[in-house]
Parts: C-alpha cells; sequence; structure tokens
C-alpha cells in the first residue's frame, strides 16, 4: 500500500511543479493596458480551421470602450456575469457550484467563468477543457485585475467574442446582423447580440432558433430594466421592437455549407486608438453601476438613473 501512494504524492508533487514553472512561464498583461496595445490571436471558423485575428487598433472593426453603449456593456455583465464588479477575476462561489455540478456528471462541462477568465482565455489560451488550462486561467484573470481597469476588461472582452461565423467582436457583428457601428446600437440590439453569447454557432443562432434568442434577449432587457440601466419607457419600446436580421438568412447557410473566405479585418482601414477623452481611466469605475449614473457613451459619463442597482466593485 505504501509505492501506490507514493507513486501518487510524486506523480501529485510533479503536477504541482509542471503548474508552477507554467504559471512563471505566462505572458505578462501589464501591456494590455496602452491603448495602442495590438496583437495576433488565432481564430476558429465554423469549419474547424483556425485564422489570425487582430485584437486591438489595428482591427478596422475594433471598437474603444467610449463608443460602446453602456446598454452594450450592462446586458452582457447582467447575463454572463452579475459579480462582475464584486471579484477579483474569478468567483469562488461558482467555481464550487462548477466542480460539485461536474463531479455529480462526471465531465467538465461547467466552467463558471467570469468575463475575466474568458478574456483571459480568449488572449492568451487555447479552447481545451482540462484543470491545467483552468488554473492558467484563473491566474491570468487575477493579474488582469490587477493591472487593468474593469472598463478595459470589458473592452477586450467585446472586442474578441464570437458572434457568428468568422464574425468576432461587437463592432464586426454590429455591421454584421443590423448594418450600423455599435455607438448606433439600440436597447433591443444590445440585448439581442447579448443574447446570442452562449452559442451562436448552434443554440443561439438567429437564423437557426431566432425565438430563443428574442427570448433570452427579453430576459436581459428585464434585467436592464430592473437594474435602472433602462426607464419604462425605453424598456417597453425595446419589447416592441423586432430585430431585422432576416435579409442574412441565405448569406449565413452558404456559410455553414461552405467554408467562408476569410480576410483578416487587419487589412482593411484602421479604426485610430482611442487616445482622447477615454485614455485616462480610473482603475475600476469605467462603467458606474446605475446608481451612481449609467454611462451612455464613454466609460465615465453619467446620466440619471431609474433605478438603483448595487452592481459596482
Amino acid at each position: 500500500m505504501k509505492k501506490p501512494l507514493l507513486y501518487i504524492l510524486v506523480a501529485f508533487t510533479a503536477y504541482l511543479l509542471y503548474i508552477a514553472i507554467s504559471l512563471a512561464l505566462m505572458p505578462p498583461v501589464a501591456n494590455l493596458a496602452d491603448r495602442k496595445f495590438t496583437t495576433t490571436i488565432q481564430v476558429k471558423d465554423w469549419q474547424g480551421s483556425y485564422h489570425p485575428f487582430v485584437v486591438g487598433p489595428g482591427n478596422r472593426y475594433w471598437t474603444p470602450s467610449g463608443r460602446i453603449p453602456a446598454e452594450m456593456k450592462w446586458a452582457v455583465i447582467l447575463a454572463e456575469d452579475s459579480n462582475f464588479y464584486k471579484h477579483d477575476g474569478f468567483d469562488v462561489k461558482a467555481i464550487k457550484n462548477a466542480i460539485k455540478y461536474d463531479l455529480e456528471k462526471k465531465s467538465l462541462k461547467r466552467g463558471a467563468s467570469t468575463i475575466t477568465q474568458q478574456t483571459a482565455k480568449n488572449l492568451f489560451l487555447s479552447r481545451e477543457k482540462t484543470i491545467t488550462r483552468k488554473v492558467k486561467e484563473i491566474y491570468l484573470a487575477y493579474r488582469m485585475e490587477q493591472e487593468l481597469t474593469k472598463g478595459r476588461i470589458i473592452e477586450f472582452y467585446l472586442n474578441v467574442v464570437e458572434l457568428g461565423p468568422m464574425v468576432y467582436g461587437i463592432g464586426h457583428g454590429a455591421q454584421y446582423y443590423f448594418g450600423k457601428p455599435v455607438a448606433a446600437l439600440t436597447p433591443r440590439e444590445c440585448a439581442f447580440l447579448a443574447a446570442m453569447l452562449p452559442g451562436p454557432r448552434l443554440a443561439y443562432n438567429p437564423y437557426r432558433n431566432l425565438g430563443k434568442v428574442l427570448k433570452r434577449s427579453d430576459m436581459i432587457l428585464r434585467l436592464l430594466r430592473q437594474k435602472g440601466v433602462l426607464g419604462e419607457a425605453e424598456y417597453q419600446a425595446a419589447l416592441a421592437e423586432s430585430p431585422n436580421v432576416g435579409r442574412l438568412q441565405q448569406k449565413v447557410d452558404d456559410l455553414i455549407s461552405t467554408p467562408p473566405l476569410f480576410t483578416s479585418p487587419s487589412s482593411a482601414r484602421k479604426e485610430p486608438a482611442d487616445n482622447g477623452a477615454h485614455g485616462s481611466e480610473v482603475k475600476k469605475e469605467e462603467l458606474p453601476a446605475p446608481a451612481a449614473g449609467t454611462p451612455q457613451s464613454g466609460d465615465t459619463a453619467p446620466v440619471t438613473p431609474h433605478e438603483s442597482p448595487n452592481e459596482k466593485k
């Protein structure tokens, strides 16, 4: 009995050493705070092939935080990570619940990833579902929370999320689905894009499950109303609005059956870096909770809230 226990102990110690070395070799995150920062990551198309994708002002669809509507930011936060302003990169309670669920199901299906963790994964890690990758993800998320503002993290997250066939980032998503820039999105359109995030390829593909996407966007709109981001009149107007995405039905069907011809967004005109009024930030205060005034354009532009949620960290 002693030898098996010794082997297990040696193996566990070796694994901990491997983890320690892997974390020490993780890339720096401090340079992400630079508004001119640009890097290239690999993203996957719907046929499983990888393509280079530019992250930063070098991407023509890159949308600085100041041009993203508050409704878009809050729609994502309330739907994906309601404790975003309270945690330091990872949600301990959510992780415990995920571990319990995965042990019961004998799988690694529930990740309990925060917005910061998802951003870390998208920028630095692979998509493999392993304990090692999860540890790296949590470590990078914690470091990002120490080096970046909450608004900068949301900016990165929204600019790299998948929203369709080779459609990455809300800048591309807004043009692809609605033919307009992000700044012109209505509350319904913001909720619609946020509703797609859990599964834009199948479960929440608007061309296959439009009713499901609309139902989830209704839920997100209710959250926006409850938290005071939307007034009653704005909420009712948003509910009555039907996003016009039907014009792309054939286009999406074709892309599902035929590999797309990919052109890197960096080959088109470049979006200027956001070095103006939004270049100087106060740590973790870019998107204040509605109780302190919900911003409508920039990270710190206040408006009078309709209710008083307490979301800010």
